[in-house]
């Protein structure tokens, strides 16, 4: 992998979704802030992990990174392109290049279109080949990702949970991209699946020089898959590490409380160490506090960070890191 070659990097990219009151002349009351001036770079190649609790804008930062949600402010480079300035047909054209792995594979297959029309549907809307052809492509994906190429007659409903998840990765695949975004791709997936999905994903990767920001919960899971891992909480990233590095020195409270929930398959390790219980409930991402956004759920909090907001600075090589006390 290479160490110097970026393949997207995100500078302060900010999405905020307006609240508004008033049933015929509405107007903008607040702003929910779900991606908060959030910066990181990928390479080629590598895999970045994004963790954090439920509703914290990992997946809106992946979805606005692919300008699904078009960002409030910042840049999304793109190789040497920022992608937030592109609209019409250059952004589609570009979208060849980037694509997405959705969470819900019961919600993000059609029910009334069949298998092979799902996953030609991008050959289509790119015009890429002719039916015989698209037809035939469609069979490689299929096999690809471990489904029988003649299930291309069949519709969604006919398949399991793991099945589908399979289909959306091959229609992730039908534009040969160099990034995908994987949101959440496992997390609605039984146990017994999850590690199949993750070894193709992996598979893929290696066989297609792919770049993944795989999103997720389950932070073993972005252990074993990630080269790097960036950690998220109410909008902003608090810590960003090469993988081994931040799982084995945490330096962020939060990134410290987060991996002491995670079992260790050790009965006597497990009993030795200390969990970190977090206090409170996560503030509302329309009302953040002030300061750092997690000082009031912090077990060292001080003055200082009920005050100024963390600058993002790196304190070791290639370890970022959002702390007054770091």
């Amino acid at each position: 992998m290479s160490q110097e070659k970026i393949l997207l990097n995100v500078e302060n990219l900010t999405k905020h979704f307006p609240i508004t009151e008033g049933i015929v002349f509405q107007r903008q009351v607040g702003a929910v802030q779900a991606v908060d001036k959030v910066s990181f770079f990928i390479r080629e190649g590598e895999t970045l992990g994004l963790v954090g609790e439920s509703g914290c804008g990992k997946s809106t930062t992946g979805r606005t990174i692919l300008q699904l949600h078009r960002p409030t402010a910042g840049k999304v480079w793109y190789r040497d392109v920022d992608l937030a300035s592109l609209k019409g047909e250059e952004l589609r054209r570009y979208r060849r290049h980037i694509q997405i792995i959705f969470q819900d594979p019961y919600a993000s297959l059609n029910p009334r279109m069949t298998v092979g029309s799902i996953v030609s549907e991008p050959l289509e809307v790119h015009q890429i080949g002719n039916k015989v052809e698209r037809k035939e492509r469609v069979q490689d994906l299929l096999k690809l990702v471990g489904l029988n190429p003649y299930f291309i007659n069949r519709y969604p409903h006919e398949f399991s949970g793991g099945q589908r998840q399979r289909i959306g990765i091959a229609r992730a695949l039908a534009l040969q991209p160099e990034f995908i975004v994987c949101d959440e791709p496992i997390s609605a997936l039984d146990v017994s699946i999850q590690a199949q999905v993750v070894n193709l994903l992996e598979d893929l990767q290696d066989r297609f020089k792919l770049t993944y920001l795989f999103i997720a919960h389950d932070l073993s899971m972005v252990r074993h898959i990630s080269d790097r891992t960036a950690v998220m909480y109410l909008g902003k990233l608090v810590e960003l590490a090469d993988r081994d590095e931040l799982y084995n020195h945490p330096l962020h409270p939060y990134t410290q409380a987060l991996l002491s929930a995670v079992p260790i398959p050790d009965p006597v390790k497990e009993r030795k160490r200390k969990r970190i219980i977090l206090q409170g409930d996560v503030p509302s991402p329309a009302n953040p506090p002030r300061g750092c956004r997690f000082h009031p759920r912090c077990p060292i909090a001080e003055k200082i960070c009920s005050q100024d907001e963390p600058e993002w600075r790196e304190v070791s090589p290639d370890h970022w890191v959002a702390c007054h006390l770091v």
